[in-house]
């Protein structure tokens, strides 16, 4: 009926006119009555074929719709990726990530939420999240964890401390030094507390912080040498000196994702990609 003859719409089918004409039979006799009589040459459809023609011809429509729906989805035209993560990884690892990412998938849409470690979880097993990306494993037992790498604890601080001149820096070196540091109950700061007392000195943190990032402001405003987080690119945000703390203190980078449904197509790119991202920094230091 679209087509107006069945030469035309075996055309439009990409089949042969006897094959369209052998299907027209076949369904007229499945449904019980004629779609189409013979008049002066030329089909003509029936009063029953008009009735059924308007539902048909709306459901084919929203067929080819879908269809364009289907494959805009498989050529990555259309598709969304949520990842959270805390500040080290935001700052370290998803540029990067991201970038690679959106090379091969330029029509997504990408959300990136910065999000604190603790509250992450949550997004994930709420369905907000598909990925999250902390320096912690989880306690939840619906939560996968991966171990992407590791980090060490770095001592930041500004050019003129005394200890820029140090190329490694250890607990004694700090003693009667302010610190800015972790607070003493987090997994990072129960490991600087640990690294204290085997080297028997008694740590002054004098100002507690509980994203590494906070600290750099603080540094550069001359309030301490701060024990954080070597994942952070520090030295993209000014003139600080970045040292080695020893012993060597370290943490995890964690990527977490939902076990309580199918890992998206799009999510297992991009774990890839801060794989790569983990690579690449460390190739860099």
């Amino acid at each position: 009926m679209r087509n107006r003859s069945l030469t035309a719409a075996a055309e439009a089918l990409h089949v042969s006119q006897p094959a369209v004409s052998k299907l027209l039979r076949h369904f007229e006799s499945q449904i019980g009555y004629t779609l189409f009589e013979r008049l002066g040459g030329r089909l003509v459809p029936t009063a029953e074929a008009q009735l059924l023609y308007r539902d048909a011809d709306r459901i084919f429509r929203e067929i080819e719709v879908l269809k364009g729906l289907s494959d805009r989805i498989r050529d990555k035209q259309l598709g969304l990726l949520r990842v959270g993560a805390s500040a080290p990884p935001t700052f370290a690892l998803l540029p990067y990530a991201t970038e690679r990412f959106r090379q091969r998938n330029p029509g997504l849409r990408v959300v990136l939420q910065t999000l604190p470690a603790e509250a992450i979880d949550e997004h994930i097993l709420l369905g907000d999240i598909d990925l999250g990306v902390t320096m912690r494993w989880s306690a939840e037992a619906q939560v996968r964890c991966e171990s992407l790498g590791k980090v060490g604890i770095v001592a930041l601080m500004r050019p003129d401390s005394p200890l820029a001149r140090l190329k490694v820096v250890r607990p004694e070196d700090l003693v009667g030094q302010p610190l800015i540091s972790y607070d003493a109950h987090t997994a990072p700061g129960k490991l600087l507390e640990q690294a204290f007392r085997e080297a028997d000195v008694l740590p002054q943190v004098q100002i507690e912080v509980s994203l590494s990032i906070a600290a750099l402001p603080l540094v550069q405003q001359g309030l301490g040498i701060a024990l954080v987080d070597g994942l952070v690119p520090w030295r993209n945000f000014g003139d600080l000196v970045v040292r080695p703390f020893h012993p060597e203190v370290v943490m995890e980078i964690v990527l977490s994702r939902s076990g309580l449904r199918p890992q998206t197509r799009y999510g297992r790119e991009y774990a890839r990609d801060l794989r790569a991202a983990v690579v690449a920094m460390s190739s860099r230091t």
